[in-house]
């Protein structure tokens, strides 16, 4: 999806001439609330852009934000139940039990670690779920620690616990942003749900799309005063968006900046930090400073283990990112290079294991694994030559 599809969604650009609206100004149609930058472009918009025709199809599914919503989400369950059909054939949904949804007739999906006929459900199911959960605990008043708990089942699965990841995320971040966009900007859970948005797109590769919808969360964040810790964490989503865009200078300023705040913030053993730290070297080894990007890894990674579990994802990408570090260097020894087949050996085995072996974690250990075994292999050989691998 280009980034037009995005700002139709959040609404902030007019619908006729794409003039910049923010989130507030701008006149809305009357009946509908599809924005625009004034009349002129509302009345053109009525009479050439069609909208004649939508008009009343948008009021009756809940407005512009609401229909096209809708319809991303749509789009986006759709390409996630194509990515699956090979692993859903024959399959039901561990949900409603059926292969067909039976008021969408979407397929299944199945974007998790979950083994043998387990993990298979529709994206619509999976968000009915999580929707029921939240209201629960609001309903409830369980407080925003159950609150948040039970949020988690918008982007992670119920029965392995493993994040949902690639085109799966996606259809969920846009079920859950279709779920929770009429709540006022200030509501906790639509702050959550444009977080989920922002990271299934980003996960889905549409990066341009992710990179707005964080900034708009960024902005809004600050707006509403929030605390420092979701600053920093909507600065460090940001970040590797960019890095995934090729800013890797504006990545660099940004997760250096947010890594010093963690340190102050958290100390040097948190889970906070250490993830700040990870994020930090991989922009450090995709400019290539190795030497800064190891020393900061080896003083990490004394304590990341200890902290998060030799099986914890990010656990497992910072022996990726510290591997790459070595091998990549233009100085790398061949002890550099059997540290780095050490390094990745354990982690491949159990990325394997914990996250499934079509995970792109699992798939990015298993490919630099593979890379740098035969880098040695060469480097062994007098004719050898250095190859180079895909950075994380």
């Amino acid at each position: 999806m280009g980034s037009d599809g995005v700002f139709s969604m959040l609404l902030t650009k007019c619908a006729s001439c794409a003039a910049e609206l923010g989130l507030t100004s701008g006149k809305k149609c009357g009946r509908c609330a599809t924005r625009y930058c004034g009349p002129a472009c509302r009345k053109k918009h009525w009479e050439e852009g069609g909208h004649d025709q939508l008009c009343k199809q948008i009021k009756k599914s809940g407005g512009a934000e609401q229909y096209h919503a809708d319809t991303k989400r749509a789009e986006a369950v759709a390409v996630a139940v194509a990515k699956c059909a090979d692993d859903t054939a024959g399959q039901t949904c561990y949900i409603c039990t059926q292969a067909l949804h039976w008021k969408t007739k979407e397929g299944l999906v199945r974007m998790c670690a979950c083994r043998g006929t387990a993990g298979f459900a529709h994206v619509s199911c999976l968000a009915e779920q999580a929707k029921i959960l939240v209201a629960e605990a609001e309903e409830n008043n369980l407080g925003s620690k159950a609150r948040n708990e039970r949020f988690r089942r918008w982007h992670t699965c119920g029965l392995c616990e493993q994040d949902y990841h690639g085109v799966m995320l996606c259809a969920l971040g846009w079920a859950c942003w279709k779920t929770f966009v009429d709540r006022p900007e200030t509501d906790n859970v639509r702050r959550m749900a444009i977080s989920v948005l922002g990271n299934g797109l980003y996960s889905a590769k549409h990066h341009e799309d992710a990179l707005f919808v964080m900034e708009a969360e960024l902005s809004m964040e600050r707006r509403l005063g929030a605390p420092e810790n979701n600053i920093l964490a909507a600065q460090s989503n940001i970040a590797s968006t960019c890095r995934s865009l090729g800013h890797l200078e504006k990545a660099l300023r940004i997760e250096r900046d947010v890594y010093s705040e963690r340190v102050r913030l958290d100390g040097e053993e948190h889970e906070r930090t250490i993830l700040a730290a990870s994020n930090y070297v991989s922009s450090l080894v995709q400019l290539e400073r190795f030497e800064e990007a190891k020393i900061l890894m080896r003083k990490t990674m004394r304590v990341d283990r200890r902290v998060l579990g030799e099986s914890n994802e990010s656990v497992l990408r910072m022996r990726w990112v510290y591997a790459i570090a070595l091998y990549n260097d233009d100085a790398a020894t061949v002890d550099d290079l059997r540290e780095a087949v050490t390094t990745l050996e354990d982690p491949e085995r159990l990325a394997r294991r914990v996250l499934g072996g079509s995970h792109p974690t699992t798939v990015g250990i298993g490919e630099a694994l593979r890379a740098v075994r035969a880098a040695l292999g060469n480097r062994e050989t007098p004719s050898g030559e250095l190859d180079e691998v895909e950075n994380a």
